[in-house]
C-alpha cells in the first residue's frame, strides 16, 4: 500500500498520534549510562505496541534529565496504566510523569468520536490517512454497531479524535493545509459539537523543522 508523507511521520515519530516535542538532556542514573536517542527509540516502540490504543487515544512524551512526561487524552484508565509502565521500564528512564488524561464516560461523546471517525475517514480526499482506507473504516463501523460500540478503531490513523465534553480537538499529521481544512471541516459537521480545536500538523511543515 501507497504511503502518503504524514503516514511515514506518523510511523516513525510517534505510535500513530500525531507530533509530539521531546527534549532530551543527559543527567541521573540511568540516563547517564544509556544514549538519549536510544531511550527515545526505546520509549517510541514500546508505546507503539501498546494494545487498545486507537483513534480516540492521543498520545505524547518529552524526555528531560532522564524524566519521561507522557501527555496526551485516553478513553481507559488501562491504557494511561500501561503507558506508564511501558516508560518506566525502558531503558535511559529514571522517573516517569504521567499527565494523561482519561476521558471521561459519555454516550453523547462516544457518538461525536464515531460520527467524526466516519465523516473524515470516509472523506473523498481523507480516506487514505486510514489503514485500508474507507473500506476499513466502514467495516469497523459496521463492526462496531454490531458491538454496541464497546471498541474502537485500533491501528494506524494518521488523524487522531479527541472528544471531552462535547468539544472536539484534531491531532496528527496529514500531508497538506487543504487536507488538514477538511479534517476540521468534516468534524465541525457533526451535529451536537460544540467547538473544534485543529491541531494537526502538516508533513512538510514539521520536515523542515
Amino acid at each position: 500500500m501507497r504511503f502518503t508523507a504524514a503516514r511515514r511521520l506518523t510511523r516513525d515519530l510517534l505510535i500513530g498520534a500525531g507530533l509530539t516535542g521531546v527534549v532530551l538532556m543527559t543527567a541521573g542514573t540511568a540516563a547517564e549510562t544509556v544514549p538519549r536517542e536510544e531511550t527515545t527509540r526505546a520509549l517510541r516502540h514500546a508505546l507503539e505496541r501498546l494494545p487498545y490504543y486507537g483513534v480516540f487515544d492521543y498520545m505524547s512524551f518529552q524526555i528531560e534529565r532522564g524524566v519521561v512526561t507522557l501527555n496526551g487524552y485516553a478513553i481507559s484508565g488501562s491504557l494511561r496504566y500501561a503507558a506508564e509502565t511501558a516508560a518506566k521500564r525502558t531503558a535511559g528512564v529514571d522517573e516517569v510523569a504521567n499527565r494523561l488524561e482519561v476521558l471521561p464516560s459519555s454516550q453523547e461523546d462516544e457518538r461525536i468520536r464515531w460520527t467524526t471517525f466516519y465523516r473524515i475517514y470516509t472523506d473523498a480526499f481523507l480516506s487514505r490517512y486510514a489503514s485500508g482506507g474507507d473500506v476499513t473504516v466502514r467495516r469497523e463501523i459496521h463492526e462496531a454497531r454490531r458491538w454496541g460500540f464497546m471498541y474502537q478503531p485500533l491501528g494506524l490513523y494518521s488523524i487522531h479524535i479527541v472528544v471531552r465534553h462535547g468539544q472536539t480537538t484534531l491531532y496528527g499529521v496529514v500531508d497538506s493545509d487543504a487536507d488538514k481544512q477538511i479534517a476540521a471541516v468534516r468534524a465541525r459537521e457533526v451535529f451536537g459539537v460544540f467547538g473544534v480545536d485543529n491541531q494537526i500538523a502538516v508533513a512538510q511543515k514539521v520536515a523542515r523543522k
